[in-house]
Protein backbone atom coordinates (compact mmCIF):
# COMPACT_ATOMS: atom_id res chain seq x y z
CA UNK A 1 0.00 0.00 0.00
CA UNK A 2 1.11 3.10 -0.81
CA UNK A 3 -0.93 5.96 0.41
CA UNK A 4 -4.84 5.97 2.33
CA UNK A 5 -7.08 8.84 3.23
CA UNK A 6 -6.92 9.12 7.36
CA UNK A 7 -10.21 9.05 9.09
CA UNK A 8 -9.29 13.14 9.50
CA UNK A 9 -9.23 13.65 6.02
CA UNK A 10 -5.81 13.65 5.64
CA UNK A 11 -3.97 11.92 2.83
CA UNK A 12 -0.84 10.02 4.00
CA UNK A 13 1.27 8.68 1.48
CA UNK A 14 4.63 5.90 2.07
CA UNK A 15 5.82 6.64 -1.77
CA UNK A 16 8.63 9.09 -0.42
CA UNK A 17 11.66 7.49 1.06
CA UNK A 18 12.41 8.77 3.70
CA UNK A 19 8.81 9.90 5.10
CA UNK A 20 7.43 10.36 8.25
CA UNK A 21 4.48 8.24 7.57
CA UNK A 22 5.61 4.95 8.22
CA UNK A 23 6.79 3.80 11.72
CA UNK A 24 8.86 0.36 11.96
CA UNK A 25 7.61 -1.20 15.01
CA UNK A 26 8.87 -4.82 16.48
CA UNK A 27 7.69 -7.06 19.16
CA UNK A 28 10.44 -7.60 21.80
CA UNK A 29 10.27 -11.47 19.82
CA UNK A 30 11.43 -10.02 16.71
CA UNK A 31 14.13 -7.85 18.10
CA UNK A 32 15.58 -11.00 19.63
CA UNK A 33 15.36 -12.68 16.56
CA UNK A 34 16.98 -10.01 14.90
CA UNK A 35 19.52 -9.76 17.75
CA UNK A 36 20.23 -13.37 17.00
CA UNK A 37 21.27 -13.00 13.05
CA UNK A 38 24.66 -12.42 11.98
CA UNK A 39 23.83 -8.58 9.96
CA UNK A 40 26.62 -6.97 8.62
CA UNK A 41 24.24 -4.71 6.62
CA UNK A 42 21.36 -2.41 7.91
CA UNK A 43 19.24 -3.50 5.02
CA UNK A 44 19.50 -7.24 5.65
CA UNK A 45 16.96 -6.51 8.73
CA UNK A 46 13.58 -7.89 8.25
CA UNK A 47 10.68 -5.76 7.77
CA UNK A 48 8.45 -6.39 10.94
CA UNK A 49 5.31 -8.31 10.74
CA UNK A 50 2.92 -5.40 10.40
CA UNK A 51 3.03 -1.87 8.93
CA UNK A 52 2.45 0.94 11.13
CA UNK A 53 1.70 4.79 9.81
CA UNK A 54 0.92 7.89 12.10
CA UNK A 55 -0.87 10.73 10.86
CA UNK A 56 1.12 13.80 11.41
CA UNK A 57 -2.04 15.87 11.28
CA UNK A 58 -4.06 13.80 13.87
CA UNK A 59 -1.52 11.57 15.11
CA UNK A 60 -3.75 8.33 14.39
CA UNK A 61 -1.87 5.12 14.31
CA UNK A 62 -2.97 2.64 11.68
CA UNK A 63 -1.87 -0.64 12.05
CA UNK A 64 -2.19 -3.35 8.86
CA UNK A 65 -2.47 -6.21 7.74
CA UNK A 66 -1.15 -6.81 4.47
CA UNK A 67 -3.36 -4.07 2.83
CA UNK A 68 -6.15 -3.52 5.09
CA UNK A 69 -5.67 -1.17 8.09
CA UNK A 70 -6.76 -4.13 11.73
CA UNK A 71 -6.64 -1.27 13.95
CA UNK A 72 -6.65 2.45 14.54
CA UNK A 73 -5.41 3.92 17.51
CA UNK A 74 -6.93 7.58 18.51
CA UNK A 75 -4.70 9.45 20.76
CA UNK A 76 -6.47 10.91 24.37
CA UNK A 77 -5.83 14.13 25.69
CA UNK A 78 -4.29 14.10 28.75
CA UNK A 79 -6.34 15.00 31.94
CA UNK A 80 -4.40 18.10 33.01
CA UNK A 81 -4.69 19.14 29.16
CA UNK A 82 -8.63 18.99 29.34
CA UNK A 83 -8.57 21.38 32.65
CA UNK A 84 -6.04 23.72 31.23
CA UNK A 85 -3.40 22.56 33.68
CA UNK A 86 0.53 21.35 32.94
Amino acid sequence: MAWMLCKCGETLSTVQVPNEIELYVYTDFEMDEINAMEINDPLDIPDPERDVWRCPHCERIHVFDGDKVIKTYVLEEDEEEENGEK
